[in-house]
């Protein structure tokens, strides 16, 4: 045999030498979690190791982060019930929770990059992503909302604006209102591809933000279908967007390669709160090495065409050097 691919394999400086993918803390983007009040630190229940925080301990969360070299957060706020309307008025007000904590971010660490989660279901009191009518979700009036939104995360100091919600032509939408009033250097990272999925159980929880009535379908995409997704990222480029996104991400590694593959744009991967639940459930359960499922999982994405990968697992494969 002249060829014997062993040979390649035969010692871990070798191995090393030849590998094709890594991960690292550049790669990373951390989800973080914001709750009211003071001195709150309180675990999700479906998400063993991870945090709802009010501002105060999310500024030291944060800090200890930037300390193992993690530089960019992805924050979402759990808002109180009785703040919730139908138009997420709460979701612009200047002095709202999720605007207070871009700014205080912003202002202690001016270094990190804030990336700043765009939809209504946080603050709607029907739990949708957009404006409720009859049972129908309306497209272009949740558009204006959205405007509105991005537009006060930018003024706040938001680094990337990442419109979660689904809307047809919400990115140009937005990004015409960006630009307009100024803040044409704040980024796009569109959820292009995201998916009406199974595995955002745990989010939900965390955030407190299910749907009160029927499901997603209508605006987040059939599981079933993957060339749909071009459609969807092409007209997110078109648009203005600066990063395309598919969601979730292990069940969709062959949408972020098909994608990767039709642009020049990063492409970003969430992997998300489900993905991360299970992982965690059986580690507790002896069934799973956590260092090596982990990071099996990172270089999945990246091996897939993702850039950036948003995963509840950022901090903790640095403290623990896995990477």
């Amino acid at each position: 045999m002249l060829q014997r691919p062993r040979r390649n394999r035969k010692s871990e400086v070798i191995r090393q030498m030849v590998q094709e993918t890594h991960v690292s803390a550049a790669n990373l983007i951390f989800p973080l979690f914001i709750v009211e009040g003071e001195n709150q630190k309180t675990e999700v229940s479906s998400m063993p190791g991870i945090f709802r925080y009010s501002i105060d301990n999310l500024l030291r969360e944060i800090e200890s982060c930037m300390k193992l070299g993690l530089n960019s957060f992805d924050l979402f706020p759990n808002i109180d019930e009785a703040l919730k309307d139908r138009h997420a008025t709460e979701s612009h007000r200047d002095e709202s929770l999720y605007l207070r904590a871009i700014r205080a971010v912003k202002k202690e660490f001016p270094e990190a990059c804030v990336i700043t989660d765009v939809a209504m279901d946080p603050y709607s009191s029907d739990g949708h992503d957009g404006i409720v009518e009859n049972g129908e979700i309306l497209n272009d009036e949740t558009l204006e909302i959205l405007g509105k939104m991005a537009l006060a995360h930018a003024r706040s100091g938001a680094d990337i604006i990442a419109p979660s919600d689904m809307m047809d032509g919400r990115v140009g939408y937005i990004r015409k209102v960006l630009d307009d009033s100024g803040f044409t250097g704040v980024s796009i990272m569109s959820y292009s591809a995201k998916y009406a999925s199974a595995f955002y159980g745990p989010f939900r929880d965390a955030l407190n933000s299910a749907p009160k009535f029927g499901d997603k379908k209508t605006y987040q995409m059939n599981p079933a279908n993957q060339r749909e997704a071009l459609i969807e990222a092409r007209l997110d480029e078109l648009e203005g967007a600066d990063f395309l996104m598919v969601k979730p991400g292990l069940p969709y590694l062959d949408v972020i390669k098909l994608i990767k593959d039709q642009t020049e744009l990063p492409v970003a991967a969430y992997n998300v709160s489900g993905e991360y639940a299970m992982i965690k459930a059986a580690v507790r359960n002896g069934w799973l090495n956590e260092q090596r499922s982990v990071t099996e999982v990172l270089t999945s994405f990246r091996r897939a065409g993702a850039s950036a990968i948003l995963t509840y697992h950022a901090k903790e494969v640095l403290e623990n050097k896995w990477l």
